[in-house]
């Protein structure tokens, strides 16, 4: 079939936005079909016939069934770095970059971090890679996002250890220590849910992605208490958290005992990050 990007913006602008489809088309030319940029600029026509072909009008029905391009392309892009990504494993988002990039600017050498919910293992092996003499740790209640993300590391050498684990129902072992733990959990409410883009709600693993009206705070709840076992005296919990929640989530946090609570906006404005640090004495611990 024998189509211009701007054919195909129009038929993409279908069912996206006009600066969604332009940035879909671009991929899909540029990325994925191996057209020039200066071929896509001058709306040359993408001459494909046989395989080819059959692969754009496959790619073309996916998108307007509003399938993420990333699983059709089967990678997401984070922070620099290609990550292999399928259904059952979310996304990796702009906002958990800057999430990451906070903590970098935190951490020092060799610190001992650990990664709750790590689905793609964006975070984990972002770490691991980039923050000298690292060691790494990265739990999921799934053995199809671990089998990913342990994918993730070993392609970009990062040597990170995967645990399968279930932060709502598991204990701490003997000895477990971490100068940080970073955790992306589900955040979005039920309600929420249906107010979601199509390509999300129809697509991306719902447990990665909800929790229940009456308890959105649940995994900052525990993973808040099982910091408190988990974190060296200093150490510092780093979470993504829902925009509505901030307040509340800071408050949880300093009922739990933790101190220098801060609550971070992203590059839309939006309270998106919550940080605190274990206090140096066990005084004010709770119990498990």
């Amino acid at each position: 079939m024998d189509l211009t990007p701007a054919e195909l913006r129009n038929i993409l602008k279908a069912n996206y936005d006009n600066r969604e489809a332009a940035a879909l088309a671009r991929i899909v030319c540029c990325e994925m079909m191996g057209q020039r940029p200066t071929d896509y600029v001058l709306n040359e026509p993408l001459r494909t016939d046989g395989e080819a072909g059959r692969r754009l009008e496959d790619v073309i029905q996916r998108l307007l069934r509003y399938e993420p391009l990333q699983y059709i392309e089967g990678k997401a892009r984070f922070l620099g770095r290609d990550f292999r990504v399928k259904p059952g494993v979310l996304i990796p988002r702009p906002e958990t970059e800057e999430l990451v990039e906070q903590i970098l600017k935190e951490t020092a050498p060799g610190a001992r971090l650990l990664d709750i919910g790590t689905g793609s293992g964006c975070i984990a092996v972002t770490l691991a890679l980039d923050v000298p003499g690292a060691y790494v740790e990265a739990w999921d209640i799934s053995p199809e996002a671990l089998a990913v993300a342990r994918g993730n590391s070993e392609r970009l050498q990062a040597g990170v250890t995967f645990r399968q684990r279930d932060v709502l129902a598991c204990g701490v072992e003997a000895g477990t220590a971490f100068d940080a733990v970073v955790s992306n959990p589900p955040y979005v409410t039920e309600a929420e849910q249906a107010k979601m883009s199509p390509n999300v709600r129809l697509y991306e693993p719902p447990e990665a992605l909800y929790v229940p009206d009456n308890d959105p705070l649940r995994f900052y709840r525990r993973i808040g208490q099982l910091g408190q076992q988990l974190l060296t005296p200093g150490g510092k919990l780093y979470f993504e958290i829902n925009q509505a929640f901030g307040r509340e989530t800071a408050c949880l946090l300093q009922e739990q005992g933790y101190t220098d609570i801060r609550i971070g906006k992203d590059l839309s404005g939006n309270d998106r990050f919550a940080t605190a640090t274990r206090l140096p004495s066990d005084k004010h611990h709770p119990q498990l």
